[in-house]
């Protein structure tokens, strides 16, 4: 079972609905069949205060992820527990905009990325990266929703 709970703190009027099959169809690539996690959608002063604490960078970004597995590799009731990632709605669809395509992909790509750093992927070098990159793109262009597309 996939357990998860996405809070929206940033009061993002639109629907997200979509991020379920996107969620799932990670975790059935990974074979994944037991975890947990949550999603908290904010905005630029809570993810700038995030970043500065935990990454000591004093800036907005647009996604931050916590791994619980890198510190405790916490289980509970037989479920991993992964962690929290925390997406910056104001930064989101303003890279929506830069990157000419729809705040639906922009915030499938971000839950996606957060999603596979708290399975262990990144993005230090150029190897991981095309690994880490091409899965997202893989993920996202499965469906429909959350293909590419123009706004």
């Amino acid at each position: 079972m996939i357990d998860y709970k996405i809070t929206n703190e940033y009061g993002y009027k639109n629907d997200y609905s979509y991020l379920d099959s996107l969620i799932k169809r990670i975790f059935k690539h990974e074979h994944i069949k037991n975890a947990t996690l949550s999603i908290v959608l904010v905005g630029n002063e809570k993810i700038q205060e995030l970043n500065k604490n935990y990454r000591g960078i004093d800036r907005i970004t647009d996604v931050i992820s916590f791994a619980f597995e890198e510190t405790d590799g916490l289980v509970y009731n037989n479920m991993r527990a992964l962690g929290e990632i925390y997406i910056c709605i104001p930064r989101m669809i303003e890279q929506a905009q830069d990157y000419g395509h729809s705040e639906i992909r922009e915030l499938a790509f971000l839950t996606c990325h957060g999603i596979l750093h708290l399975l262990g992927y990144d993005h230090m070098n150029k190897e991981d990266e095309e690994v880490m990159f091409a899965l997202q793109e893989k993920m996202l262009d499965e469906d429909e929703k959350t293909r590419k597309e123009r706004n």
